[in-house]
């Protein structure tokens, strides 16, 4: 049995398109079929039924309007589908047999267009990566921006972090990539990124030229700032046609490619991202209580994306930074131009995705109204920035196009009522063309002689009741209900019989009908083209409105950070490649945004590559140790984007990349133990921490016991210290109060603690940070706080006395019993070095290596070191005493060796 005719149509559009969901165009709906309709009828919600194709059984069948499909098509989207919009592409009227359909739009993931469903404040990028060995070329695009970048990854250990900074919505990649050893189901199942390879072909080296280079009309990838035949040229190229493939349009809003080096920023792992909460919290994932909360007061959507980049790459470059420093002092200097500019750019619509409405040919009036309304408001912009004596504030200035051309146009040909269906006519504005007010003309007369015909007929006919009528099958009629209907003229011809009326015309009426009815749809039809046609011209001017969007992005951002600095009393940072942080006074700015009574205890910050090195900070949980080194952390963030910072003054040191190891988690899908996921990722900070890095550590070593963690933790602070392996400034909050011993023995390491005040057995965090360190953690009287009932806290007590005192002792005894054949109770720091890489420090220092390289040996005779341990008091020493004794002991037993 074969199907019909349409059916047969829409199968061979389907085969073309296997992997997508096919919306068909038919009337007034976009149709699905047979497997689509099942799946999708259950996503959107639609009733499922049926049509007759030709089959023994009816085709599965549901379907959406036409004037609404961009909501269902984002749902689709959303859930990960790729979907191929099928429109009619000739007029039904003028078709002959079936209406030509093409794919006129493949809607995926990383091609969301609709301003309804994206982010206003974010990018939704599209990324491609090539994969070859080690070799990695990775491009991202937003085809709803035009934004188009590519950057070159030398290994891939970093690509999880561009990945994480970049947010994409879909990935596009070789087939080698698969098999490259990255964790896919990461990227599927936890940043619910949908991702699919293509083949080898679509990154050939010479085809994925000539794609950029025609795009662009460009003679050479030099030009582009590319280098031929490298993997940067694959994945640009294999991406841009991806796009031109999926969205069949010339793309010519996306009129530049930026290659990005990962050398011109500072670097942000995904773990100092989550941990510094920059563009969202932690736990929730909300804008609210991050860094971009506290710093967004921008009054364009692309005001927010750019700082939300900005925050995402600080910059490294001591110039470039104190060019937006200057920016913002001058904003600062004048608050009542800044807010007057800021009053003006209120009025600035997306830009951005505008332009790409009107590249796609589906911007609609309103569109065009916002668009105007924003260009109205450029040259008022300019005249006001003429107030201000900054460099970057003069480029900006000079780089924003006024376009009143554009604007001119749009205000003289679009009638500010129009409606944002282009079909329903009323666009164009009287007095832009004359064609246009003559048939609007004989369309307000038609409503008039139709209003006469009406009177005449009632007259003639005496049926008062007689009402005339439209709709789209049976054109203009007269309706005569029933009880009236003996007293229907001879001449008026029936049309239509209700059950409670009849429908009539008349010649007259038909007359009048062609006469309105064609005014109407030339009317329609001319309005129609004349848009399009101011579509074209603003088209043509797309890069001089690009170009305009990108200055005011970056003025909006400038002018949100100096609204910002003013009203939290922000301080301008120096900016210093000497390596020195010299904060004083700094402040959290989000802890000091959230809390209720608004008084932040402030604190001072001094690190450098020389002498103070490392801060070991000792202190009671609930102190304030995290807030005091994160807020260092995101200070040194804020002064790198150009920010002013909450301090009373900061000096601050170019910092290459910022570590962070804070809190407890665990990856049990990874099968990794809360300790080994803060062993991997203390790990990635001893291999890839530099000089110039700040380095964050809060805890290492609570994962596993005592004696253990106080091992790992000494010679983590060792590494890190010394000048010959890292000697990055470091802040290293810690329990383990025998590390504050290391001041004066490693050079480079200070104490520092958080200030308490005991009151009986209640304590007051007072929040300050200063020279020396705890001698206690005062963990009960934190549980205290914490409502632990009394019998708990009171034998907690009994037991913390009786441990300070024998924990020692049965820590020596089994190191003096290791020689007759007892496994070291270090033996879990072994496994975890060699799983997670951390390296090992020089043999002086390491005190993980000099334990195990006495326990892995047999002594002779132990009987003196026994004989010293059964006769010490420990009732006697202080815990650190004691812990000095048993070292003595143990240089004693190695020099038996």
């Amino acid at each position: 049995m074969q199907v019909t005719p349409m059916m047969q149509k829409y199968l061979e559009t389907k085969e073309q398109y296997k992997d997508c969901v096919l919306f068909y165009r038919l009337g007034d709906f976009y149709e699905l079929f047979f497997d689509d309709a099942v799946n999708c009828s259950r996503i959107l919600g639609l009733t499922l039924t049926g049509k007759n194709c030709g089959l023994p059984e009816r085709a599965p069948m549901c379907g959406v309007p036409f004037h609404a499909v961009d909501s269902y098509i984002d749902k689709l989207v959303k859930n990960g589908m790729k979907v191929a919009i099928c429109e009619q592409v000739e007029d039904p009227k003028l078709a002959k047999g079936l209406v030509k359909r093409e794919v006129i739009r493949i809607a995926t993931p990383g091609t969301v267009i609709s301003m309804q469903s994206l982010d206003e404040s974010r990018n939704n990028f599209l990324m491609c990566i090539v994969y070859m060995a080690n070799d990695i070329g990775v491009s991202y695009a937003d085809v709803s921006t035009g934004d188009f970048f590519v950057t070159h990854l030398a290994d891939i250990s970093l690509l999880k972090d561009e990945i994480l900074k970049t947010s994409p919505s879909e990935i596009i990649c070789n087939e080698s990539f698969f098999v490259s050893g990255f964790d896919i189901d990461f990227l599927k199942d936890d940043l619910k990124i949908a991702i699919s390879s293509l083949p080898d072909s679509s990154f050939d080296d010479e085809y994925c030229r000539d794609v950029l280079l025609s795009h662009f009309r460009a003679d050479s990838l030099d030009s582009l700032g590319l280098k031929e035949n490298s993997v940067d040229v694959s994945a640009a190229g294999a991406c841009l046609k991806y796009l031109l493939d999926t969205q069949k349009i010339s793309l010519d809003h996306i009129t530049a490619i930026k290659p990005i080096r990962v050398s011109d920023f500072m670097i942000l792992d995904h773990t100092a991202r989550r941990n510094l909460e920059l563009t969202e919290t932690m736990l929730e994932k909300e804008k609210r209580g991050s860094l971009f909360w506290v710093l967004d007061k921008t009054k364009t959507a692309m005001g927010a994306r750019k700082l939300r980049s900005s925050i995402e790459e600080p910059l490294i470059d001591k110039d470039a930074i104190n060019h937006r420093l200057d920016a913002i002092e001058a904003l600062n200097a004048d608050e009542m131009m800044t807010g007057e500019i800021r009053g003006l750019l209120n009025s600035v619509y997306d830009l951005e995705r505008l332009i790409t409405k009107i590249s796609y040919k589906s911007a609609n009036p309103k569109d065009l109204l916002a668009l105007k309304t924003s260009l109205e408001v450029l040259p008022d912009v300019k005249r006001d920035l003429e107030n201000f004596n900054s460099d970057l504030l003069k480029e900006i200035h000079d780089n924003i196009d006024e376009m009143q051309d554009a604007a001119g146009l749009i205000d003289k040909s679009i009638d500010p009522s129009a409606p944002v269906l282009i079909h329903e006519g009323g666009i164009i504005k009287e007095g832009y063309n004359d064609d246009v007010d003559h048939l609007r003309k004989a369309k307000t007369e038609g409503k008039k002689w139709l209003a006469d015909l009406l009177d005449e007929e009632k007259k003639r006919s005496g049926i008062k009741g007689l009402k005339l009528k439209y709709n789209k099958v049976f054109g203009y009629y007269l309706e005569v209900t029933n009880s009236y209907r003996e007293l229907v003229p001879e001449d008026w011809t029936r049309k239509q019989t209700l059950v409670n009326a009849e429908r009539y015309t008349t010649p007259k009426l038909k007359e009048l009908e062609e006469t309105i009815l064609g005014s109407v749809d030339r009317l329609y039809t001319l309005e129609a083209d004349i848009y399009n046609e101011i579509l074209d011209v603003i088209y043509s001017n797309i890069s001089r409105i690009q170009k305009t969007a990108g200055f005011i992005a970056y003025l909006d951002m400038l002018a949100s950070l100096s609204v910002v600095s003013v009203r939290n009393g922000y301080a301008r940072p120096k900016i210093n490649n000497a390596g020195v942080i010299n904060i004083k006074n700094g402040r959290h700015p989000v802890v000091e945004k959230m809390i209720d009574n608004g008084q932040f205890v402030a604190n001072d910050t001094f690190l450098d590559n020389k002498d103070s090195r490392v801060s070991i900070i000792t202190g009671p949980n609930m102190a304030g140790k995290s807030t005091y080194m994160r807020q260092t952390a995101i200070i040194v963030i804020m002064a790198q984007i150009g920010s002013f910072v909450p301090a009373e003054s900061a000096d601050i040191g170019i910092v290459d990349r910022i570590f962070t190891r804070v809190g407890a988690s665990d990856d049990l899908a990874g099968g990794k133990s809360t300790f080994m996921v803060e062993m991997s990722e203390v790990a990635n900070i001893l291999n890839n921490a530099t000089r110039n890095s700040l380095v964050i550590l809060d805890e290492i070593g609570r994962g596993t016991s005592t004696f253990d963690g106080l091992s790992i933790a000494w010679a983590v602070v060792e590494y890190i210290a010394d000048k010959r392996y890292i000697g990055a400034k470091t802040l290293f909050a810690t329990h383990y109060h025998e590390l504050t011993e290391l001041e004066g023995k490693i050079p480079g390491v200070h104490n520092y603690c958080i200030a308490v005040k005991e009151q009986g057995e209640d304590i007051i965090f007072l929040r300050k940070i200063v020279k020396g360190g705890a001698d206690k953690s005062y963990g009960i009287q934190v549980a205290r706080l914490a409502g632990i009932p009394d019998n708990v806290l009171n034998r907690a007590r009994e037991l913390v006395n009786e441990l300070s005192d024998n924990d020692l002792l049965e820590k020596a005894k089994e190191i003096a019993s290791l020689g007759k054949g007892r496994a070291h109770p270090g033996a879990g720091l072994v496994s975890a070095s060699e799983q997670t890489g951390i390296k090992a420090s020089h043999a002086e220092a390491d005190i993980a290596n000099r334990q195990i390289s006495l326990f892995d040996k047999q002594f002779a005779d132990y009987d003196d070191i026994i004989s010293e341990l059964l006769n010490l008091d420990l009732n006697t020493m202080t815990p650190m005493s004691a812990l000095n004794k048993l070292f003595e002991l143990q240089k004693s037993a190695k020099d038996k060796i």
